[in-house]
This record gives structure tokens, C-alpha cells and sequence, in this order.
């Protein structure tokens, strides 16, 4: 392994944050001009159906000539959401009691159930 390699796995600070199946690592690293720069990298587990695993990462490098810009925008879209939207989380799927429920194209009030009530004396 040649120095770069070193220093491209030597993270000088680093911070996790795990959301769902996602985890999101930030990272500083050095380049071989001794000065910093950023990794993001998005971590997301996918399961096999023999149930093994496999994680699909993408990376973002930021470098200090971009960090001004990068936190503008970040800062501005995420603005954006929260005035549009609110901070709740609309989505279901992010609720820890999510059930997925079927509805009818007839009664969009009338839950659809997947299976047949069987009492315990019909068996």
C-alpha cells in the first residue's frame, strides 16, 4: 500500500449518524499537502433473500475552496423544506408503528385485509 492509500484511510475527525438503514459518515481527512478536507459517505444496507447483506456506499468530497457554497445551499434547501413542511415527518414509513395498510379503489376508509378470520372452533 502506498502513502496516499494511508492517508486517504487516516481520518483525522469523524462523526457518525445512523438513520434507519442508512448510515451517514463524515469524515476529515488529509491530503498530501498536509491540509483537510470532507468525505460524506451514505452507507445503505440492502438484505439478500438467503438473508446475507451488502451495503451500497456513495462519497461526496468537499474541500475548503467549497465549504462557504456547500453550507449556503445546504442551509437554503434545508430551509426550504422545513418552511414548506414543517419538521414533522410526513412520511408513515418513518414511524416506528408503521403498518401497512390496503385500501379499497371503492372506500378509501375501509381497510383491505390480506387474510381470511378463521375462528379456532371451524378447525
Amino acid at each position: 500500500m502506498n502513502e496516499h492509500d494511508m492517508l486517504e484511510k487516516e481520518e483525522i475527525f469523524s462523526k457518525v449518524l445512523r438513520a434507519g438503514r442508512r448510515t451517514y459518515f463524515f469524515d476529515v481527512r488529509s491530503t498530501k499537502a498536509d491540509d483537510y478536507y470532507v468525505t460524506i459517505t451514505e452507507s445503505k444496507k440492502f438484505t439478500e433473500e438467503d438473508g446475507s447483506f451488502h451495503f451500497k456506499k456513495h462519497k461526496i468530497y468537499l474541500y475548503k475552496e467549497d465549504f462557504a457554497a456547500f453550507t449556503d445551499i445546504l442551509g437554503e434547501m434545508t430551509d426550504f423544506v422545513l418552511k414548506q413542511k414543517g419538521e414533522e415527518v410526513i412520511s408513515e414509513r418513518h414511524q416506528k408503528d408503521f403498518k401497512k395498510e390496503y385500501y379499497s379503489e371503492r372506500s378509501e376508509e375501509e381497510p383491505r385485509n390480506n387474510f381470511t378470520d378463521i375462528d379456532f372452533d371451524d378447525i
